[in-house]
């Protein structure tokens, strides 16, 4: 095999010597008679991030912005558009690699979640996805299942059965990649770079691939199921991997990770204007020798040429939004000789798919993108799954007075988030519960019914994805106003509670850490330090979740039902359910000077 380090010693000759020289010289050009001949060699990258299960196309229209800065609409996803796009643009050269940045699956709507999603794995298998790294999600059912999900097999680790469908279920034919997931015997949970080679002879390149999660992984999933492992500095994980590259003579370096930014452009503007996020600190401290980060997390869509922020590291940054909805097109030309990377561009492309409306009719294509058709084979593969999901999804579980938006900043007080509250706190009365608390980034999606407010399972499976069962403990007042300042911490991100009706609480980011809530109280009382309360919440806040310690500190603990059968009942106390007034959770705004 020619290593990278060859070509790079060829091609140094060839620089040192003139037209004269090299002809005079029979062993120079004898050692590589066709290295002025040898033409750069294209290979394209089809990068994906966060689909989330979306098999279908996502009901509703995504929003944007363009590059003009117009906002713009479309219908999109799906499985099968997204792969007809991915053919598309895979077809346009001869070299090619689909790369996705975490979290394929978990958060995912009822056809694929209800079955473990089982069938996002199918789906990307028939797309031809050649390596994904493990996102946050992808823990969402521990790493035993994520195991499971990589190699086949119908071993259970949930609550769910698996291989419903498919028996046996097969498996992802792509890699999963973990650079950062540290085992108890030293390994990695899986393999945490891979290699592809395109092309023979003096023509051949090699791109290595780095695959990574964030480190604060631990802090978005249920701790039992990443109990054992070790998520490492992201930086560090990526540069101690580009020598073993190098080594195995890989010429262009791809990094994708589930970590991204948010900028202020249009979804496919080169500018990376306003870029800010995590990803940066990140990005800082990586080798230069990377060539292409794809990245994810954030659900934003973005083309950043990194360069512009800091010369000395020429790499693209690239993240296609959400739930397949866009895919990027990358090209990168190698240079065999010199096992460079001469040349890299990237676009962000729409996948617009067949939308309907509220009434089921079709929707309007947007003219300015085109409308992809769907892969048969993919088409027929996602309605096995969404026949078989098809009378969970449809079946009525009750009435609501009005659409219960979903929250946007996490600190933002909904009727959604305070509806779930209350259905957790009706769900485990039997239990003692006085407060339910919901988190707010648990809340997928909104919840619109039907005209005559009809909201059926798959409606309310939608919302709430996880399967996450309800627990009651007993906290002593202290204790439930540490569990509140966590809110407003500088562990995880700030994200405030939904509480249950006859809780209420005021809160002031301009205090200091620790000293944020200004009051909370339960049926119009202070909470009083010294007292007991009984409190629900979800088992995934119960082991600590989103880095709220506190929960795992409660005693007298009371396992409920699920937080779908608690809604469910919940629904069915009444013809139609009221939605809940705004008010339980109040911040005091900072006065600005005149």
């Amino acid at each position: 095999m020619i290593t990278s380090k060859t070509k790079r010693f060829a091609a140094l000759i060839l620089a040192t010597c003139t037209m004269s020289a090299c002809a005079a010289n029979p062993d120079v050009n004898s050692a590589s008679p066709s290295a002025a001949m040898v033409a750069p060699v294209e290979v394209k990258i089809i990068g994906l991030n966060d689909f989330h299960g979306n098999i279908e196309p996502i009901r509703r229209p995504i929003r944007f912005t363009d590059n003009d800065g117009e906002q713009q609409q479309v219908y999109a996803a799906g499985a099968a558009y997204l792969t007809t796009a991915v053919e598309t643009y895979r077809a346009k050269t001869e070299h090619s690699l689909t790369i996705a940045a975490g979290d394929l699956i978990g958060g995912s709507p009822l056809a694929s979640s209800i079955f473990l999603d089982e069938p996002s794995i199918g789906a990307m298998n028939r797309l031809g996805l050649d390596f994904n790294a493990v996102g946050n999600h992808e823990f969402d059912r521990g790493w035993k299942e994520l195991r499971r999900i990589q190699e086949g097999g119908c071993e259970k680790h949930t609550l769910r059965t698996p291989c419903a469908v498919e028996d046996p279920y097969p498996g992802a034919e792509f890699k999963f990649l973990a650079a950062n997931v540290i085992m108890p015997d030293g390994d990695t949970l899986f393999p945490g770079h891979g290699m592809k080679t395109f092309g023979t002879g003096d023509s051949a390149v090699t791109v290595g691939i780095i695959g990574l999660t964030l480190k604060e992984t631990p802090t978005l999933v249920t701790p039992s199921g990443v109990a054992g492992l070790d998520f490492i500095d992201e930086a560090k994980a990526i540069n101690d991997l580009i020598p073993v590259l190098e080594a195995d003579g890989a010429d262009a370096i791809v990094v994708t990770i589930h970590q991204g930014l948010t900028t202020r452009v249009g979804y496919n503007d080169k500018s990376c204007g306003g870029v800010d996020g995590p990803l940066l600190d990140i990005l800082a401290k990586l080798d230069p020798k990377v060539d292409v980060v794809i990245s994810g997390h954030t659900h934003r869509s973005y083309v950043c040429d990194y360069s512009a922020i800091d010369p000395a590291r020429d790499f693209l940054v690239t993240s296609a939004g959400y739930g397949g909805s866009m895919l990027t097109d990358i090209t990168m030309m190698i240079d065999p000789v010199s096992g460079e990377v001469t040349a890299k561009l990237a676009d962000n492309v729409i996948i617009q798919s067949v939308g309907t409306d509220r009434d089921g009719n079709a929707a309007i294509p947007n003219p300015d993108f085109v409308q992809f058709v769907p892969d048969p084979e993919v088409a027929a593969y996602v309605e096995l799954y969404v026949n078989a999901s098809r009378e969970a999804a449809t079946r009525p579980v009750g009435k609501i007075s009005g659409e219960a938006r979903d929250p946007g900043p996490p600190t933002e007080e909904t009727a959604l988030g305070n509806l779930i509250a209350d259905a957790q706190l009706f769900a485990t009365r039997e239990a003692g519960a006085q407060i339910a608390f919901m988190n707010n980034s648990g809340i997928r999606t909104s919840l619109i019914p039907q005209t005559d407010g009809t909201i059926s399972y798959g409606d309310i499976y939608t919302v709430q994805p996880f399967g996450n069962t309800l627990i009651t403990k007993s906290f002593t007042g202290a204790q439930l106003l540490a569990l509140l300042e966590q809110q407003f911490d500088d562990e995880g991100f700030v994200q405030t509670f939904s509480p249950s009706k006859g809780f209420a609480m005021v809160w002031d980011n301009n205090r200091a850490i620790g000293d944020r809530v200004v009051s909370a109280t339960l049926d119009g009382e202070a909470i009083d330090p010294a007292a007991t309360y009984r409190v629900t919440m979800n088992s995934f806040l119960a082991a600590g979740g989103d880095s709220f310690t506190v929960f795992k500190d409660g005693t007298d603990v009371v396992t409920g039902p699920t937080d779908l059968d608690g809604m469910e009942a919940y629904l069915n106390t009444a013809d139609v359910i009221q939605l809940p007034e705004l008010g339980r959770v109040k911040t005091i705004q900072a006065v600005l000077p005149d």
